[in-house]
């Protein structure tokens, strides 16, 4: 059972996609061993963020921060990536010809197996120090390192690590490859490396040629990992990242010779000059188990003697969620994390205008780096004053411009920069949009133009109260283009968005609109007039979240609708999955994995105030959902209520007898500690409504519980406080922390397997037991992985918790005895 360690020296944790991973289980104390805490203590308390405790060995200053002496300098640094997972290895069983996954070397042991290895051409290959298989590849030598011939592919696979590819050192000809061969030389199918031409191909080769192998740029983050497998007719070539996670690459209706014959698995090299090298393969055989996916907190480095070694924590990435400011209005996160699929953009300039009432200026918070907004007086009269009321789902201030006349007042300008200008010209796309109000026709709201003013484009209300957009692209008179149809000097706030440079969509509180003419593109803009254009126009009433978006296409489509639903109602009303996604990205994480199918609509949460884990933990409480960090990638997942309903026996894990648990620690509990029998449960703007066990209150008196969640509708919030109720009136006995010493165990691949809301059934319990087989949940554990050794303490709970009635169903139709209504 090997222990995988690995650190992403230099990468960044929120692109996992491009990290090269090192290997540094070797530092790894095994005696000490790996901790591991991952979930929550039960279902009713949250999951907490996942840790990791190991202590590395330090001797030679390689894990001291700041060592310049260190292979890893300088990335041996707080919140580096790290992954660790377990490896484990096929037992070899039965009588041969043995399916290929059952061929299993981890290397580690320091010499070369001659059993199971029967060719090692002149001792090239050895085994290191790291536990690795190193191949030495010498000018003029061909080496085979190959196993005996007892092995089928058929049905089966062949997995390796590559961890380390030959370099070309001044060779014509370098290569070094993994291959299943066939009794006939020269037939064979596997990967073969090119260190020439740096490609790595899958081949099926006859005669010791493939005309249709498939190459691939080699990559040390993409293809670490390489796998041949036959099923059904199919042999697949994969690669992995992590060993875990698999990318077909190539498939081939398998060759005869797969299904009738013998094979052997050969690591052959060929160098035809330059100076030699090696190429390094591990982990032969490995079943790849992820069981914690972070960062390191921080190296302290500790000495006894002359002896160093540095005991680290690592925490998921619940850490960097959970540490986030504040998230601004959903409005604005809109506005900084727009993503449209398949489209470059760049937020170039964003003006909230939500400075307080104090303030004198406004600023850019794109990180562009756009110069502020100063207040420009036109005239002697008129105020400008921050911190008015702004759109009212934001809860964000705005400025309130108000003019003594329309060339009498103050407004806003500035310099926008020159990477702006550079934005200006470099993208074919400029979308321009703004909110505000106002009851005053024939005025500007805001205005761009370029320095020697050849291109100039202002958005303005004209005489009847509707939008026009002018502008000129030869420094000559600006021309009008009306937006009909929209009568906007009515004092409510409105939404517009412009886009130049690709068609004349115009946008008005997310409806698109058309134009009369056509607007000329625009490039240079470098100045910003807001509430006025150029010494005239002024502005009257409020004007807020001025943003400029350049991009490689359009993308007003998309934006314009969603800055619009985001600045009305926050999103209210769309369903838990989707705004957990949403708030996902506005704490810069991508990868949201979504189980089950029960999801609400859930209320607005567009008010600026706490980040975006904690606006997910109040999706998750009003959902009775899950939320936790994934264990193999940067990503977290959300499971749904419905994830839980009804355990089979046929979705089990794995199945234990109470024999083989380490029996001492197990207890079955009954008590009150999850006892719920009272709950008032709100809504936002909706009724406060009462929810009681009339039984429950007088057996065991009153075990109230307050619930606010962003239920839509008052019937929702009356369902989720009687699911509350009905599940917790009176808890039933249940097995609350199941140790198991799972490396012993014949099904330990299936063990590792169970995660949070998966279950499993421990059977033949002592007669003493309230039933001789329990079926629990998982909701986290604890565990610790030292040499031959893996201790799971499963936390855990009564499975049936989460039944829900079934018309007819032999074990869930039995209403107020087995099961509940769903909701």
């Amino acid at each position: 059972m090997p222990l995988l360690v690995e650190m992403g020296w230099g990468g960044m944790v929120q692109s996992p996609e491009t990290i090269a991973w090192t290997d540094i289980t070797t530092r790894v104390d095994v005696v000490q061993g790996v901790t591991i805490t991952r979930g929550a203590s039960d279902e009713l308390s949250d999951t907490q963020p996942g840790t990791a405790t190991l202590a590395l060995d330090n001797r030679d200053g390689a894990l001291t921060p700041g060592n310049a002496a260190s292979p890893y300098y300088p990335n041996v640094r707080k919140l580096a990536p790290i992954r660790i997972s377990v490896a484990v290895m096929p037992t070899l069983s039965g009588s041969a010809p043995y399916p290929m996954a059952m061929l299993g070397d981890d290397f580690d042991d320091g010499r070369v197996d001659t059993t199971l290895w029967v060719a090692n051409t002149g001792g090239a290959g050895t085994e290191t120090d790291e536990g690795r298989l190193r191949i030495t590849v010498a000018p003029g030598v061909d080496t085979n390192f190959t196993s005996a011939r007892q092995w089928t592919l058929a049905g089966s696979k062949l997995t390796a690590k590559l961890a380390a590819v030959p370099a070309l050192n001044g060779s014509s000809n370098c290569a070094a490859s993994m291959w299943v061969t066939s009794t006939t030389s020269g037939t064979r199918l596997g990967w073969r490396y090119d260190a020439s031409t740096g490609v790595i191909s899958a081949q099926s080769q006859t005669g010791f040629a493939d005309g249709a192998a498939v190459n691939l740029t080699y990559s040390a983050v993409d293809h670490p990992w390489l796998r041949v497998r036959e099923s059904g007719g199919t042999v697949t070539w994969e690669t992995s990242s992590d060993g875990f996670i698999w990318t077909s690459r190539r498939t081939l209706a398998t060759p005869a010779w797969v299904t009738s014959q013998t094979h052997a698995v050969d690591f052959p090299t060929t160098r035809t000059g330059g100076t030699a090298g090696y190429i390094e393969w591990d982990l032969v055989g490995a079943e790849i188990r992820p069981r914690f996916w972070g960062v390191v907190n921080e190296w302290p480095v500790r000495w006894k003697g002359l002896g160093s070694k540095v005991v680290i924590s690592c925490t998921d990435l619940f850490k960097r969620l959970g540490t986030a400011p504040a998230l601004r209005s959903m409005l604005a996160e809109e506005i900084l994390h727009q993503d449209v699929a398949g489209i470059t953009d760049v937020v170039s300039a964003y003006y909230p205008l939500s400075e307080s009432a104090d303030s004198s200026s406004a600023g850019d918070i794109s990180g562009g780096g756009c110069g502020s907004l100063a207040l420009t007086q036109l005239g002697s009269g008129g105020t400008l004053e921050f911190g008015g009321d702004g759109l009212t789902e934001t809860g964000e201030s705005a400025p309130t411009f108000t003019p003594s006349s329309a060339s009498v007042g103050k407004y806003l300008t500035g310099d926008l920069g020159v990477v702006f200008e550079s934005n200006s010209n470099a993208y074919t796309s400029q979308t321009i949009e703004c909110w505000f109000r106002t009851t005053t026709a024939s005025r500007a709201i805001f205005g761009l133009y370029e320095t020697n003013l050849d291109h100039q484009i202002v958005i303005a209300i004209n005489a009847s109260g509707q939008l026009t957009v002018e502008a000129t692209d030869t420094g000559g008179p600006l021309v009008v283009n009306t937006a009909p149809g929209v009568t906007v000097t009515d004092g409510e706030w409105h939404h517009v968005a412009h886009v130049i440079g690709l068609n004349d969509r115009f946008y008005i509180d997310g409806s698109p609109s058309t134009f009369t003419l056509a607007v000329p593109d625009m490039s240079g803009l470098r100045f910003l007039h807001v509430g006025g254009y150029r010494g005239g126009r002024l502005f009257a009433g409020e004007i807020a979240h001025l943003a400029i978006t350049h991009s490689t296409s359009s993308v007003i489509d998309t934006i314009a609708p969603l800055h619009w639903e985001a600045g009305t109602t926050g999103f209210a009303g769309e369903d838990a999955d989707a705004r957990i996604e949403r708030l996902a990205r506005y704490g810069g994480v991508n990868s949201v994995t979504v189980w089950g199918s029960a999801f609400d609509p859930v209320a607005s949460q567009g008010a600026a105030g706490s980040n975006a884990l904690t606006r997910m933990r109040e999706v998750e409480a009003t959902e009775s959902a899950r939320l936790f960090a994934e264990r193999d990638w940067f990503g977290i997942a959300f499971q749904s209520r419905d994830v839980r309903y009804n355990p089979s026996p046929s979705s089990e894990v794995f199945t234990i007898d109470y024999a083989d648990l380490d029996t001492d620690e197990v207890e079955a509990s009954d008590d009150d500690q999850k006892m719920v029998n009272i709950v008032e449960a709100s809504r936002p703007g909706g009724a406060t409504q009462r929810v009681t066990s009339a039984v429950s209150v007088l057996t065991y008196g009153e075990k109230p519980k307050s619930l606010s969640i962003l239920k839509t509708t008052d019937g929702s919030v009356l369902d989720a406080a009687n699911w509350l109720v009905s599940r917790y009136a009176d808890p039933p006995v249940e097995l609350r922390e199941i140790p198991i010493e799972a490396h012993t165990m014949s099904n330990y691949l299936d063990i590792l397997d169970a995660d949070i809301s998966s279950y499993f059934s421990v059977t033949s319990l002592p007669s003493q037991a309230p039933a001789s087989s329990m079926r629990v949940t998982v909701e986290g554990y604890t565990e610790t992985i030292k040499h031959n050794a893996h201790r799971i303490e499963f936390h855990t709970s009564k499975a049936s918790t989460d039944s829900i009635w079934v018309l007819d169903d032999a074990v869930y139709s039995v209403l107020g005895s087995t099961t509940r209504l769903a909701y």
